[in-house]
């Protein structure tokens, strides 16, 4: 009798799931009951005819603002004016005119900053850290705006009957899974850390679980929604949910450099159990704009 309790003790513990090695570090309800209501609330924006720019155009007005205030609380000195009507430039620029039109409005965005800021103190006082605020101006138009009008462009592609929702959808899916595949792969194997100096919580271990989740999605996503078959649409989806899995990571990796170097944790308060919106944004705005010129190119072929 003891023998028979032993091994069915020994078979119970076998049958136990792995216990999680690392914290979740947030507060899983709240995250995702906010990760819910942004979903729906990307849903109905794709519902509705018109609204996918809209979006954009606030979303991307609010981060701006976001990281502007965080920046001029550490001494940064950023004309918000001027990054804000450039970046919706940008954005609105892009429906009639495209890359041409985003583009455009980038380039001449990035001229007038780094004229403004060189007559911030008047023409008797020389400007102090022009270089490092026109510096952190463009790079914030980039991150935030460009990326952002990338986005934007995803909902007027079209190829072979696929509308832009199908386009958008499949960015979001990929760029979910990269983060739902390397958040369980971390939490419950992540003993290697990737980049220590720069994101200490993040692990090998959970990269390899964002590009093998990511892939999938991305195959699937390829097939299903964007209709396209074959071997080709299989090497198109998995090539494609890798590079998405790579930019999120990269993605990530910036903002927690960004946050570093200004000593913070969240970039606000804005997003309930998330942080800020660039702490949602951070991975996605970068996978738009490599989900637009690859399949951008794929619909030009």
């Amino acid at each position: 009798m003891a023998d028979s309790s032993t091994a069915s003790s020994d078979k119970d513990d076998r049958l136990h799931l792995p216990h999680p090695k690392n914290s979740a570090g947030r507060n899983l309800p709240v995250a995702i009951t906010t990760g819910v209501l942004l979903g729906i609330l990307v849903i109905v924006c794709l519902i509705v005819p018109y609204a996918w720019y809209p979006m954009i155009a606030v979303v991307m007005g609010l981060a701006t603002y976001e990281v502007w205030r965080r920046l001029t609380e550490h001494g940064y000195d950023l004309n918000l004016p001027v990054l804000l009507v450039g970046g919706q430039a940008m954005i609105w620029l892009s429906w009639p005119f495209g890359a041409t039109g985003l583009l455009s409005a980038f380039a001449v965005t990035a001229l007038v900053t780094v004229i403004v800021r060189l007559f911030h103190s008047g023409r008797t006082e020389p400007p102090r850290n022009w270089l490092r605020d026109s510096g952190v101006s463009l790079f914030v138009m980039f991150w935030i705006p460009l990326c952002g009008g990338f986005a934007a462009m995803l909902s007027e592609m079209e190829h072979d009957g696929v509308r832009g929702w199908a386009f958008i959808v499949t960015l979001m899916l990929c760029v979910i899974a990269s983060d739902v595949g390397g958040f369980a792969a971390g939490v419950f194997f992540g003993s290697h850390p990737m980049v220590p100096a720069i994101s200490p919580k993040k692990s090998w271990e959970g990269f390899c679980g964002s590009l093998v989740v990511a892939a999938l999605v991305g195959m699937a996503g390829v097939v299903i929604l964007l209709k396209i078959h074959g071997v080709g649409g299989y090497l198109l989806g998995l090539g494609l949910g890798l590079g998405l899995a790579l930019c999120a990571t990269l993605g990530d990796l910036v903002e927690s450099q960004f946050k570093r170097d200004l000593g913070i944790k969240d970039m606000s308060t804005m997003l309930p159990g998330h942080g800020g919106l660039m702490d949602r944004l951070d991975g996605m705005l970068p996978a738009a704009l490599l989900t637009w010129v690859v399949l951008n190119a794929v619909s030009a072929a």
